[in-house]
């Protein structure tokens, strides 16, 4: 069993989901942040199934504030690793080309993909120790866009250069896991089951050596090489 504290934003379902049901498995306390109180306990029931101690909080990345009050109410110690994990696309993969995009919707993706990393990634930082890590997802849509992605693609793009920006100006191991297309709300429920790339999360968090992490992007490649 663990003593160690994990953090993840968009853990009401997918990618957060998953990799707070594994970290689970090995003990961990995991802080559950989402938009959805409802979803939220949803993922705590399964955490505590899994042997893990889940804290279920309500939050909008978008309120600085409200992070700051989320981590020093529920940080113990220190935090470990903190999955940044909340993103939003206003409409389904393909649908929306950029010279089409809503204004109002612009704002929102910006707000909450790149704003609200930005917002979670500096405060989270101050509870973490120098050996702690962030795992920023993404995707390749980030570097190879594909038509109709309206400002999701760039917003990643974003997501990625915001990574490699605090890499270079923290301690802390600050890097982009890829896991492929998977399987979640964002992508039309298209792609990979969450559950068969969580352990890419945790060999990131756990086991790939910090410098082949700190600011540089793994994927199922990486990890597949390191643990065959």
């Amino acid at each position: 069993m663990t003593t160690q504290t994990i953090l993840l934003t968009g853990a009401s379902g997918g990618i957060g989901t998953a990799v707070a049901d594994a970290f689970a498995g090995d003990g961990w306390r995991t802080i559950l942040c989402g938009r959805s109180r409802e979803s939220l306990e949803s993922t705590a029931e399964t955490v505590s199934e899994a042997g893990g101690t889940p804290v279920v909080r309500p939050l909008d990345v978008r309120d600085e504030d409200a992070v700051f009050d989320t981590l020093l109410e529920t940080i113990p110690e220190t935090l470990d690793v903190l999955l940044p994990a909340a993103a939003v696309m206003p409409h389904a993969p393909g649908e929306r080309p950029l010279d089409e995009e809503y204004y109002e919707d612009v704002r929102t993706v910006l707000d909450t993909n790149v704003y609200g990393l930005f917002t979670v990634l500096r405060e989270a930082l101050q509870f973490m120790p120098s050996d702690g890590r962030v795992l920023v997802p993404s995707g390749s849509v980030a570097r190879d866009p594909k038509p109709g992605m309206g400002t999701y693609a760039p917003s990643k793009a974003a997501a990625e250069a915001l990574a490699r920006g605090f890499a270079i100006d923290v301690d802390q191991t600050v890097g982009i896991v890829d896991p492929g297309l998977v399987a979640t709300a964002l992508t039309g429920d298209t792609g990979r089951d969450p559950t068969d790339v969580a352990e890419l999360f945790q060999w990131a968090a756990l086991e790939c050596p910090a410098e082949k992490l700190d600011g540089e992007i793994v994927g199922l490649r990486e990890w597949k090489q390191a643990t065959r």
